[in-house]
């Protein structure tokens, strides 16, 4: 049996409900999810474009859901911050800025929090997130499904599915939804690897350039004042501080002041 964090007094469907040929359709969906997935390139999507991929495969790969997101976390400390997150349907956006912005509180959180699948059959009476599930129950949305995305131990975000009718997430659900969140989980946390070597690398762009524009804003001091290197950037210094300004700006503005002499000098 698949483990999972249910509402206490919703009765949780099992996959002996299920026909042999439901059974059937949904193993076949969940493996079109899964090949979808795994031609995923990473390298080549942004994070929030990854996230959006995610979720549709996700949707699609889960029986039952009416809209779905992921969502992708950068830890905190000792808690958990949203980075980013997509959704399939507006109502899923309307959810999680109820869930992330406004009360910090629901599904996503607890089962990011708990490292466990954590379903509900009936929002607006669920005593978990007795702010949440009421808001969530007036956008008719009644049952959720959310599953944490795992790398060993650590988590990196979560998926999840919601739908407008009770109690329509049970064992089954959730079995086929572990299976899928597994790989995504490895997606979703390569593509936060590659965004923050990106970050990376561009801030190291920008510390490069400002490297070289300050280094030129010293030659131009020096050259006008015989200043020594040394004093020439503590003057640039001085001009910071006291126009509250940053460094790179001002050296910016001498550069730009010098170049713009010099070509009124040639005309």
């Amino acid at each position: 049996m698949t483990e999972f964090e249910a509402q206490v007094d919703r009765v949780v469907s099992t996959a002996a409900e299920l026909s042999p040929d439901e059974l059937s359709s949904d193993e076949m969906d969940l493996v079109d999810g899964l090949q979808g997935l795994a031609a995923l390139v990473t390298g080549g999507l942004s994070l929030d474009d990854l996230l959006a991929a995610v979720a549709g495969f996700a949707a699609r790969a889960i029986p039952g859901v009416d809209g779905a997101g992921v969502t992708s976390i950068r830890p905190k400390g000792t808690t958990m911050g949203v980075a980013a997150w997509a959704v399939t349907k507006p109502f899923v956006r309307e959810i999680d800025v109820i869930q992330y912005e406004m009360l910090q509180e629901g599904p996503c959180i607890t089962c990011m929090q708990d490292r466990t699948a954590v379903i509900s059959g009936y929002l607006g009476g669920d005593r978990r997130w007795p702010r949440f599930g009421g808001r969530a129950g007036r956008l008719g949305v009644a049952s959720s499904m959310s599953l944490p995305l795992l790398i060993t131990d650590q988590v990196v975000g979560a998926i999840n599915c919601y739908a407008y009718d009770s109690d329509v997430f049970g064992e089954h659900a959730v079995q086929l939804g572990t299976q899928f969140a597994g790989p995504a989980a490895v997606s979703v946390f390569n593509a936060q690897i590659i965004g923050e070597a990106r970050d990376t690398a561009a801030q190291l762009q920008r510390a490069l350039v400002s490297r070289t524009v300050i280094d030129q804003a010293i030659g131009i001091v020096r050259a006008r004042s015989g200043s020594t290197a040394e004093e020439a950037f503590e003057r640039l210094r001085q001009i910071s501080q006291t126009e509250n300004t940053k460094l790179r700006e001002v050296a910016r503005r001498i550069v730009e002041d010098a170049v713009s002499r010099a070509r009124a000098r040639h005309t």
